[in-house]
C-alpha cells in the first residue's frame, strides 16, 4: 500500500526489510525486550515503536490509514503482469481505477490506450492477467503457512488431556505444496471435550459445525479446519482415508472389494467383523501390501508398487550432505560469508557451494569478474578458520535472453559449482525458452538449472517450455536439475521431479539461503522429491564430498 501510495521507495525497503528480520527471527519478538527489538538487523527506532504497537494492539494505525486511502483491490492489481506502482498509481490517477472490475472497464472502453507507457500488447497481457484472475479459485495456503498454522493448533489441543493420539490427516500429511483445508484426526473417548478444546482455540472466527464425531471450525476468517474423532480401534483406518488422495483410497476401497472386504474410516472388515483398521500398516498389511509413504499417496503407481514390494525408499533429510545454493551479503544475502558457513556447518552438512549472483542481477548487487575473484579470497580464509566444512567457489550465474551466460568462459572455468538460472524475460515463447535453457545446460561450465520452472507459488505462473526436451539434454549432457526448497517456488514440482528421476537427469536439493535459518527449508525441498518418488541415489548432494567432487560434470 506504500508503494502504491507512491511513497518514498527507501521508506517501502524499510518495511521490506524488517518483515524479513522479523521472520527469519529465531526468538519470537513478542517476548523481546524492547531494547533487544532495536536491536534487530533492519529495526531503527521509528519500526521498533511500530512493531511494540503491533504486540500490544494487534493493529497498526499507519495500516489502518492505508487501508482507508488503498482499496484492497488496487493492491491485488499488482499482482497482474506488466503492473508495477507506478502504473497502478497512474490508473487510480488519471482513471479512477480501483479494482480489477474498474480495470476491465477502462481498457474495454480503450481509455487505458491513451496513457503513456500502455501499449496495444500490454493491454492485450492485462485483458488476459484479469481473465485468470476471474477463473482463480480461492488461494490455497503455501505449505510453510499451513504448517505454523497446525503448529499453533497443535500446541494448543494437546493441552486437552481427553486427546490420547492427534494427527493430520489431507492434503498436508501428504506435503503438497499447497494446503486448503485442515483434516485433524484425534483419538478419544470423550469427544465433546476434544471439540470444546478446537473452538476455544483464539484464531476460531466461525464455528460451522459442532458435534461427538466432528467439528468444523474457520482459522483467521481464512482456513477451514475438520476435527474427527475417532475410537483407538479405527485410529489407522481414519488416517488412511481421511489422508487420501481420494483416487488412492478409491483404488484402495477396490483392492478390498476384490478381497471381499469393506474398507472405510472406521475400519477394513469382512462380513461385519472388523479385520484391521488400529494403524495404518495393518490396513495395508491385511490388502496384500507394504505401508505405503503419505506423499506417494496419489494413484501414480503407488499401489501397484506397493502390492509388487517395489516402493521407493525415499529420501530422507538426513541423507543430504551438502548444500549447492546460497547466498552472502556479497549480493542479496542477509548474513556474510562466514555467518552462513557457521550456520551449515551447525546443521551438520558437509560442505556448502556460495552462490552469489552474477553482474545481470544488478538490484541483486550481482558480481562481475572482478568482485567475484576477491570474494573467493574471502572463501579461502574463511573456510580456515570455521573449519570441518568445505565451501565451494560458485555463482548463480544469469541464462541471458539468448542462452549464453552472463559471465564470461574464462571465470565460470575456475569455479567449483555454477548454477545457471533465469531470472528475467520469463514470458518468452516457449520456443525460444527451451533453445535459452538447452544452450545454458550444453555450456560445459554450467552444473545445474536453478529453479528451472521460475515460477511462484500463488504468484507467478512457471515459464513456458518443452520440459521433456529439457530432460532429454539434460540427461546427455549430465546437468543436473535443482529442486529449489524456497517454500514460494518448490521447484521442480512434484510431477516434474518424478518425470527427471524416470529420465535419469541428475538432481540436487538446495535451500538457496538468504539468511542462517534458511539452511531449515531444506526439509521443504526433501518434501517435495519425496512426492516425485526420489530416492538419495537420485540426488547428487547426498554423496560425501570426495564423490560429490568426483561425479560433478
Amino acid at each position: 500500500m506504500l508503494e502504491v501510495s507512491e511513497d518514498n521507495f527507501f521508506r517501502v525497503r524499510a518495511y521490506r526489510n524488517a518483515a524479513r528480520t522479523v521472520r527469519d527471527c529465531s526468538t519470537q519478538v513478542s517476548e523481546m525486550t524492547p531494547s533487544a527489538i532495536r536491536e534487530l538487523p533492519g529495526v531503527g527506532e521509528d519500526l521498533a515503536r511500530k512493531l511494540e504497537t503491533l504486540i500490544k494492539t494487534g493493529e497498526l494505525p499507519l495500516h489502518r490509514e492505508l487501508s482507508q486511502r488503498v482499496s484492497p483491490g488496487l493492491v491485488e492489481l499488482l499482482r497482474l503482469p506488466g503492473l508495477g506502482p507506478k502504473r497502478v498509481r497512474m490508473l487510480r490517477e488519471r482513471l479512477g481505477v480501483k479494482d480489477a472490475a474498474t480495470l476491465k472497464a477502462a481498457l474495454e472502453s480503450g481509455a487505458v490506450g491513451n496513457l503513456k507507457g500502455f501499449s496495444a500488447k500490454l493491454e492485450q497481457r492485462l485483458l488476459q492477467g484479469l481473465s485468470n484472475l476471474e477463473a482463480e479459485p480461492a488461494k490455497r495456503l503455501r505449505f510453510v503457512d499451513a504448517e505454523l498454522l497446525v503448529q499453533q493448533l497443535f500446541a494448543h489441543l494437546r493441552a486437552s488431556s481427553a486427546i490420547m493420539r492427534l494427527e493430520m490427516a489431507g492434503s498436508f500429511r501428504r506435503r503438497k505444496e499447497t494446503v486448503g483445508d485442515l483434516d485433524v484426526i484425534a483419538v478419544s473417548r470423550k469427544s465433546s471435550a476434544v471439540a470444546d478444546r478446537l473452538v476455544s482455540f483464539p484464531a476460531v472466527t466461525d464455528i460451522l459445525a459442532k458435534g461427538e464425531a466432528k467439528t468444523t471450525v474457520v482459522l483467521n476468517r481464512q482456513v477451514q479446519v475438520d476435527l474427527r474423532v475417532f475410537a483407538p480401534k479405527s485410529y489407522g483406518a481414519a488416517l488412511v482415508y481421511f489422508t487420501g488422495s481420494s483416487s488412492h483410497c478409491v483404488h484402495l476401497r477396490r483392492i478390498a472389494q476384490h478381497h471381499g472386504l469393506l474398507l472405510n474410516e472406521y475400519g477394513l472388515f469382512r462380513d461385519g467383523k472388523a479385520v484391521a483398521g488400529e494403524n495404518e500398516e495393518g490396513v495395508y498389511a491385511a490388502l496384500g501390501m507394504s505401508w505405503i509413504p503419505p506423499e506417494l499417496r496419489e494413484d501414480r503407481g503407488e499401489v501397484e508398487a506397493a502390492l509388487a514390494g517395489k516402493l521407493p525408499k525415499l529420501i530422507e533429510l538426513d541423507d543430504l550432505r551438502g548444500d549447492l545454493h546460497s547466498h552472502t551479503t556479497w549480493t542479496d544475502g542477509r548474513a556474510t560469508l562466514e555467518e552462513m558457513a557457521r550456520a551449515a556447518r551447525a546443521r551438520g552438512l558437509e560442505y556448502l557451494a556460495i552462490t552469489d549472483h552474477s553482474r545481470r542481477l544488478a538490484m541483486a548487487h550481482g558480481l562481475d569478474s572482478r568482485r567475484l575473484r576477491e570474494q573467493w579470497r574471502e572463501i579461502e580464509q574463511t573456510e580456515a578458520r570455521v573449519g570441518k566444512i568445505r565451501l565451494l567457489r560458485g555463482i548463480e550465474v544469469d541464462i541471458l535472453e539468448d542462452g549464453s551466460m552472463d559471465l564470461p568462459t574464462a571465470i565460470l572455468a575456475e569455479l567449483d559449482w555454477v548454477v545457471g538460472s533465469v531470472h528475467y524475460k520469463l514470458d518468452q515463447r516457449a520456443d525460444l525458452m527451451t533453445k535459452r535453457i538447452i544452450k545454458a545446460i550444453r555450456n560445459p561450465h554450467v552444473d545445474a538449472i536453478g529453479h528451472p520452472s521460475t515460477r511462484l507459488i500463488n504468484q507467478r505462473e512457471p515459464s513456458s517450455f518443452d520440459f521433456a526436451e529439457i530432460l532429454r539434454v539434460a540427461r546427455e549432457e549430465g546437468c543436473a536439475l535443482e529442486i529449489n526448497a524456497q517454500p514460494d517456488r518448490l521447484d521442480l514440482d512434484d510431477t516434474a521431479c518424478l518425470a527427471a528421476k524416470r529420465a535419469k537427469v541428475r538432481l540436487v536439493i538446495s535451500s538457496d539461503a538468504h539468511h542462517p535459518l534458511n539452511f531449515d527449508l531444506l526439509q521443504y525441498g526433501v518434501n517435495q522429491a519425496r512426492r516425485g518418488w526420489v530416492e538419495a541415489t537420485d540426488v547428487l548432494n547426498t554423496r560425501p564430498l570426495k564423490q560429490f567432487l568426483s561425479l560433478r560434470r
